[in-house]
């Protein structure tokens, strides 16, 4: 089975790209919604969570607050890296026993793993393909601070934690550019899965 990951930046359209991909027939796995989980009560990521940025991000349900975390890790590097320190390795373990679980079912030839920070967590290696999304740097601004209700500066800041789109793009082995129409990106779509399925015959 081909481990393929889906990456991009933040408001590149990933997500639409993802809901497309598995329309067209390929299961795929969230790291976002993996991280959701494990900011969740009871999860194993709490304590450590707790131990390096203090009670305070807690929530009353004993959950962690993406909102107050957030604010921490966006306006400093080191917190950041500590955070993703936390969480990254266990999003990985779950992915690939996700991919495990797929291919001993032997029911798919392809599979995806949506993950915004593949190039920065340095593990593109442990997939077999990777597919970027990608738009240009300033509309990747102007459709944050819209989807996000973000000022200008957060949206900027934001985009600066992320390797630039444009590196992303050049370590692609393949690459959707939504700067188009729907329609566009869908035949860009549609043209990967022809190709992975090939790939797979």
């Amino acid at each position: 089975m081909l481990r393929v990951a889906l990456t991009g930046g933040i408001a590149t359209g990933k997500s639409y790209v993802a809901e497309r991909l598995q329309q067209r027939g390929l299961p795929a796995i969230d790291a976002d919604r993996l991280v959701h989980e494990l900011l969740m009560p009871e999860s194993e990521a709490i304590d450590p969570i707790v131990a390096r940025f203090g009670r305070e991000v807690l929530d009353e349900d004993g959950s962690i607050s993406r909102r107050v975390l957030g604010r921490k890790v966006f306006a400093d590097p080191v917190s950041r890296r500590d955070l993703e320190a936390i969480l990254h390795p266990r999003v990985y373990d779950r992915i690939h026993a996700w991919f495990a679980t797929l291919a001993g079912e032997g029911r798919h030839r392809v599979a995806v793993a949506d993950i915004p920070l593949l190039y920065e967590s340095r593990r593109e290696r442990e997939f077999d393909r990777v597919i970027v999304v990608a738009c240009d740097a300033e509309e990747q601004v102007r459709r944050a601070m819209k989807r996000d209700h973000l000022p200008e500066s957060e949206a900027r800041q934001r985009l600066a934690a992320q390797l630039p789109i444009v590196d992303k793009v050049r370590r692609a082995d393949y690459v959707v550019w939504t700067t188009g129409t729907h329609e566009e990106t869908d035949r860009q779509v549609d043209d990967i899965v022809r190709t992975l399925a090939a790939v797979t015959e």
